[in-house]
């Protein structure tokens, strides 16, 4: 372990036991198990990145456009709010000013900020903000399953039909993916719309992803049936989560995405060496609780053995 590592890992929050699961999380642990360990267990830190930073200032952009008048979302308006968000998003987090530390002239930081204003540009040929009122936006949920399981998550948007139907929004700055690799994302809004129907007893309309990156939506309207599906299978995934934490085995699943790890100094895969394991087996949570471990319905053995390999905002 390098010098700089060494430093970051001792300068990481105290570990503790996980005692939720969030979209973002589940996909960790279902992209790489050692990833998940890293981020809540360890806490080890990691460097800001333009494209997520990016998106950060764009979804605040299609958040807070939406407190003008609907006869003012307009696309230049909405273009120039992205330095003002930036400049926000700054101060908020000065470790940001890293990104463009090599960028003495600003030319760098002047082509980050076009390509974010494009991006918000684009949403006006998918959407038209002035006839939309959103219910909600960047919703927080949180609600706890019969099984003890925790699940929260912030939702970008939710917009309500005069008639009570329910569409829940997610904006995405990259492009959309191939067919065949849609369900990442598509997990993502299933577990937003199986948490806010446990908390409304409403299973939404329609889940709608906004892809800016490529001018691509992609929309599905899920079942009561499909819900039930996700919710087997996120027990059966917190069942394997809670099996590796009290053994402490957190294996890597080597993919195409660990060459944008930011932990592979640390990483077996890369030879490095994982920092000693800072729980003790059965140790309580953050909260004093005790481990909750569901048992996983018939048939989703397969899933919480193996993570439920080939899937893909939040902390656990």
């Amino acid at each position: 372990m390098d010098t700089s590592t060494e430093k970051a890992v001792r300068a990481a929050p105290a570990a503790a036991r996980p005692v939720a699961l969030s979209p973002s999380r589940a996909s960790d642990f279902m992209q790489c198990p050692l990833l998940y360990r890293f981020r809540v267990i360890d806490k080890l830190p990691e460097k800001p990145s333009e494209a997520a930073t990016r998106g950060t200032v764009v979804h605040a952009v299609l958040e807070r456009l939406f407190d003008a008048p609907a006869a003012e979302r307009t696309a230049p308006s909405a273009r120039a709010m992205v330095p003002g968000e930036w400049a926000k998003l700054l101060e908020k987090r000065p470790e940001l000013a890293e990104l463009f530390a090599d960028d003495p002239e600003g030319e760098r930081l002047a082509r980050w900020l076009t390509d974010a204003e494009a991006l918000v540009e684009r949403w006006f040929s998918l959407e038209d903000p002035t006839r939309l009122e959103p219910a909600d936006r960047e919703l927080y949920v949180e609600t706890v399953l019969e099984s003890g399981l925790r699940l929260r998550g912030f939702i970008d948007r939710v917009d309500v039909a005069p008639t009570g139907e329910v569409r829940l929004v997610d904006y995405k700055t990259g492009k959309a993916p191939r067919p065949e690799y849609s369900e990442g994302p598509l997990f993502q809004m299933k577990f937003y719309a199986l948490v806010l129907w446990r908390l409304r007893g409403l299973v939404p309309r329609r889940l709608q992803l906004v892809y800016l990156g490529s001018g691509d939506v992609l929309t599905y309207d899920p079942s009561e049936a499909d819900l039930r599906g996700v919710e087997r299978k996120l027990l059966a995934l917190w069942d394997a989560i809670q099996r590796a934490t009290d053994s402490g085995d957190w294996r890597p699943r080597p993919t195409k995405l660990c060459n944008w790890c930011d932990h592979q100094a640390v990483c077996p895969e890369f030879g490095g060496t994982p920092p000693p394991y800072p729980l003790a087996p059965g140790a309580p949570a953050a909260d004093g609780t005790l481990p909750v471990i569901p048992s996983p319905q018939s048939g989703d053995g397969a899933a919480g053995q193996n993570g439920a390999a080939g899937q893909s905002k939040e902390s656990s």
